[in-house]
Formats: C-alpha cells, structure tokens, sequence
C-alpha cells in the first residue's frame, strides 16, 4: 500500500454532529480541513433519535440553506411536546411546544430522525463543501504530539495526518479525550443506555409527543418511547452508571421485561414487532466540567462530555460545541497562537452558553431521583393547567426554567392551587 502523508492546519477525527458542525462551518469561514471517519455513510448510530431546537438554532447559523434543507427533508418527524407518564398508573402530563419562527414559518421545534438518516444528511453536506477533504472509512489508531501539532496515524489507508489542530469528536469512547484531554469515565457523571426499534407501537397522541416514563422499578432512570417515521419507534432505557452498578440491574433484561409486563404499557406492544437487538451505549453527561482544550486540541460533543444530564440528548449541545470549535479555530489562525492558554476561550464560552444549563439540569436530575419529591410535584402539576403550560414554555426559555430548582417557586403554586 502506497503511504500518504498530509499536512494541514486541521484534523477533525469523527463526522458525527459535532465533527460535521465542525467541518461545515470551517468551510463557511473559508477554512480548510480534513475530516476523518471510521465508518461509511450511511451508518447506524445507537442513540434516543431526538432532534431539538438547539440543532435548528446552529445549522441556521451554520448557513441559512442549511437549515432550509434539513426542514424539507422526507425522513424526520414533527414533535409537537413531551408527555411524562408519572409513576401513578395513568397519570400523564402533556408538555406542549410553541412553534419556532427561524423563517417565519413557525415550524416545530423539534424533530425525530433515525440517525442513519440525519447523520447521512450532514455527511452529504460536508462532501458538497468544497475546502472539506473528507475521508470515510479511515479509522485513527495513534496520535502522538509533535512541535506545532500533532501526527496521526491511518495505516488502514497508509495515511499519516499532521495538523496544527485537532478536534476531537469522536464520541464517548474516545480515545483521544481519555489519552491527551485526561477526562476519565465516572460512574456519577455517566449513563448507561439501551434502545432498539419498533413498528406498530400504538397509543401514541395525536399531535405527536415524544414519551418518558418514570416508573417505579427503575427509579432514578426513566424509559422512552419516541415516535419516528413510517409508523416506527424508539424505545429506551437509561439510567446512571453508578445507579446501575449498586442495583445489578441488567438494561436489557429490565427493558424487555417492562414492554412484555407493565400495565399501560404492554398492551401498546401487543401486535408491535422489534426490529433487530437492543443495543447499548454509553451516556457522558455533562454534570461536571472538565478541561476540553490544551496545546493544539479542542475536544467537542460526546468526546467533551457535553450530554445533558436530564434529558440525555446530546446532538443540540454537539452542534453548539462543533461551531464554537470553528469560531475558535478562526481566532487560533488569525493570532497563530494554538497554545492551551489562548484556547481557553473555548471552554469559557462553552461553560457561559450550554454550562448553565447542564448544571441546572444536574440539579433537577437530583430532584427526580428522589420519588417522594417526584410524587410531590406531580400532585402539584396534576391539579394546576397554568403550571404544566409555563414548565412546557420553560423548554425553550432557560431564565424561565431556572425557577424549576427554587423551593418558593413550588411553594408559591402550591399556595395559589
């Protein structure tokens, strides 16, 4: 095989979200990059498949026609809210949407994709942008720092990279954020997931909610049911590791269990066929901040640890991860300075924009692991309509949605019930 050396000013190893976002908005800077993936596309990604608003907020800023492209695409669903089915047999609460207006159009704030589809979406844009030379099927096995950089190695396609910087999105197995960025897995600051695929799963809402179930048998996790295209379903378990760990509990087995037997929920899988295993995958959540930059790297997404630690979706903070990566990236050429010290700006404005709100979530995670507390306040929301309406308008308002941990703001509905 005929060896291959190249050099350029940045690497981004992975083409998910965060390593498309990346390239895509280099190439909009009039950046050039190489973007390195292990897989071909299309390819399967185990994942919740939901898409929220933080997505369409980035392509938008990525590049207007972008966004305009992913709201026309045939493969996604439209999601209208969230239903939370509470641990008392029968009782829901129904969080519903406002519309988002990024065109004045007022779309639906959020989506749900197989991610074979949406990830095939954002590879096919980076191959149409033309300063981003991206290579498929291209797994990195070694890195090590060099003077100005650092060199990585392909020797499946007898490639050597060597870049001024490099971004690692390469998700939660990384292994570039555990060996140079020094995060470690921490059972208290990770989750443990499964999910599979289903068809004719019945007794979804009309205007097309996705579901989470807190049930009893696996507080402090939760399962989800989320409705897809061509009348399919994403249906998961997720739970902390160190929760996991300390009941033995087995995901598979518990999930399995839950769609056959619960009451409520076995009878909407009664005539519904799974298609292919339950897969697993791990959950880096964002509850603790870590350093995500050093000399000549940035670490983004899954790799960075950028998960929501209540909600578990990741794609929206990836994205915003991916395009500060870029911005940042400008200013490192602009100053050629690539030090772990200019560089802290990346992690100051992570921290300002999407830390808050992964912190606020630690602490509402907190709060439902605690099924008195959850009991307490669904009593509450059950019998006050205003509240649910102003918690629905909290997911896309977050000054709002820090009232959700203050005492007195419960007190004060609880008064007015």
């Amino acid at each position: 095989m005929e060896q291959q050396t190249l050099n350029t000013d940045v690497v981004i190893i992975g083409a998910g979200p965060a390593g498309c976002a990346t390239a895509l908005k280099l190439d909009r800077l009039g950046i050039p990059c190489i973007l390195v993936e292990k897989s071909q596309f299309p390819r399967d990604k185990t994942c919740g498949d939901a898409i929220s608003g933080k997505v369409m907020v980035n392509l938008k800023r990525i590049d207007p026609d972008l966004l305009k492209r992913f709201y026309a695409a045939p493969w996604k669903l439209d999601i209208h809210g969230i239903r939370v089915a509470l641990p008392s047999k029968g009782k829901n609460i129904d969080l519903a949407f406002k519309p988002s207006n990024h065109f004045g159009d007022k779309m639906p704030p959020s989506f749900t994709a197989r991610r074979m589809d949406f990830d095939n979406f954002l590879a096919e844009e980076v191959k149409n942008s033309p300063l981003v030379d991206f290579r498929e099927n291209t797994p990195i096995t070694d890195f090590s720092k060099i003077d100005d950089g650092y060199e990585l190695l392909a020797p499946k396609q007898g490639l050597t990279i060597r870049a001024r910087m490099v971004v690692d999105a390469s998700g939660a197995q990384s292994k570039f954020s555990r060996q140079i960025g020094k995060i470690e897995k921490e059972d208290g600051h990770f989750a443990g997931s499964v999910r599979a695929y289903f068809k004719n799963v019945t007794g979804f809402k009309d205007e097309q909610f996705i579901e989470i179930h807190y049930l009893k048998s696996i507080t402090p996790g939760y399962l989800w049911i989320f409705p897809l295209p061509g009348n399919a379903a994403n249906v998961g378990i997720g739970m902390r590791t160190d929760f996991i760990r300390e009941r033995d509990i087995n995901l598979r087995k518990e999930i399995d269990n839950i769609i056959h037997n619960h009451p409520g929920i076995k009878e909407r899988f009664a005539e519904a066929e799974q298609e292919g295993p339950w897969k697993g995958f791990g959950l880096p959540m964002g509850s603790k901040r870590y350093r995500l930059t050093g000399d000549h790297f940035i670490l983004t997404g899954d790799a960075g640890h950028l998960i929501d630690p209540l909600s578990g979706e990741g794609i929206g903070n990836a994205f915003y991860s991916g395009v500060f990566a870029a911005e940042q990236i400008e200013q490192c050429l602009a100053a050629n300075d690539f030090s772990a010290n200019f560089l802290k700006a990346y992690d100051e404005r992570i921290w300002r924009v999407i830390g808050k709100e992964m912190k606020l979530s630690y602490q509402m995670q907190r709060i439902l692991n605690r099924p008195f507390l959850v009991a307490i306040v669904a009593k509450i929301l059950l019998a006050n309509q205003n509240l649910i309406t102003k918690i629905a308008d909290m997911f896309t308002d977050f000054e709002l949605r820090k009232q959700l941990v203050k005492p007195g703001f419960w007190i004060r509905n609880l008064l007015k019930r």
